[in-house]
């Protein structure tokens, strides 16, 4: 049996590089998110003050918490599909504690 250390390492640093580009795009993606999300409701809520609009904020919570329980049924999904490789793991955390 041919034992590659070589393979193994070069494995070891796709997964830690891959990991740290995707979790440090995703914290990037998720501050411009949560900027423009925050943008829009200020703004609902300045035009509700002005009174040209009228905020059902009963169907604007329901709304708040369908997003949030569908996002978290897309992360259990894509840690699914994730490689289990500890380095990506590791990559990932770094990158979006980078980020």
């Amino acid at each position: 049996m041919d034992f590659n250390i070589g393979g193994i390492s070069g494995d070891v640093g796709i997964g830690a590089v891959i990991g740290f580009i995707t979790g440090y795009a995703l914290k990037k993606f998720l501050k411009i998110v949560a900027a423009l999300i925050g943008v829009y409701i200020l703004s609902l809520f300045w035009l509700q003050q002005k009174g040209v609009i009228k905020i059902n904020t009963e169907a604007l919570f329901n709304l708040a918490k369908s997003a949030t329980q569908q996002t978290i049924g897309l992360a259990d999904k894509v840690i699914g599909i994730l490689p289990g490789s500890a380095a990506f793991i590791a990559g990932f955390y770094l990158g979006f504690r980078k980020g």
